[in-house]
């Protein structure tokens, strides 16, 4: 049996310097499946609220099965409207829940004990940085600890972070969850 995948390595640069970028895996092992999947568990407890608003639980439809996915995702900030959060894609845009989002962006979320039916919206490049910035300043124990799970070698700068979030490739996308549809333009 292959020892678990710890950290996979992708073509392009990372932001400090022209290396491979090389990000964590995500989780297959199974205990660390488990441990990685526990916060799920207690939503569905309904101690969701013990998390405050630091985590959301997502639920949203798998785009090959159809069937209900679940995920909890560390919040990064509040959206524009009453009820809407954002959320990052610490694995890019290969995570399951991102491309799953994008190909059905009907979902339901509960922050704490609030449970809201909405949309969720992969913001734009320079948006995701200018926020993920933001996230980093008044947060930056649980930022630096978060890239540092994932295998981002960050210089804890504004800046370092704000390339991350605004690289369309390889970076880290965020994604607005809304109680109201995207208005139309």
């Amino acid at each position: 049996m292959a020892p678990p995948r710890l950290w996979e390595v992708h073509s392009g640069s990372d932001a400090e310097g022209g290396r491979p970028v090389r990000t964590a895996a995500p989780a297959r092992h199974r205990l660390t499946r488990a441990l990685v999947r526990a916060p799920i568990l207690v939503y569905r407890c309904g101690l969701g609220w013990i998390f405050g608003r630091r985590l959301v639980l997502l639920t949203h439809v798998g785009r090959t099965t159809g069937r209900p996915r679940r995920v909890v995702l560390e919040v990064v900030g509040r959206g524009p409207v009453a009820g809407s959060y954002v959320v990052a894609s610490g694995y890019g845009r290969r995570a399951q829940w991102f491309r799953n989002v994008v190909a059905h962006p009907e979902v339901t979320y509960q922050v704490g004990r609030r449970r809201r039916d909405g949309w969720a919206y992969p913001l734009p490049s320079d948006e995701s940085g200018r926020l993920l910035a933001e996230y980093a300043v008044r947060r930056p124990r649980t930022a630096a600890a978060l890239m540092r799970m994932l295998d981002r070698n960050l210089d804890g700068s504004s800046a370092a972070y704000q390339r991350l979030g605004a690289d369309a490739e390889q970076g880290v996308p965020l994604v607005l969850l809304s109680p109201t549809p995207r208005p139309s333009t």
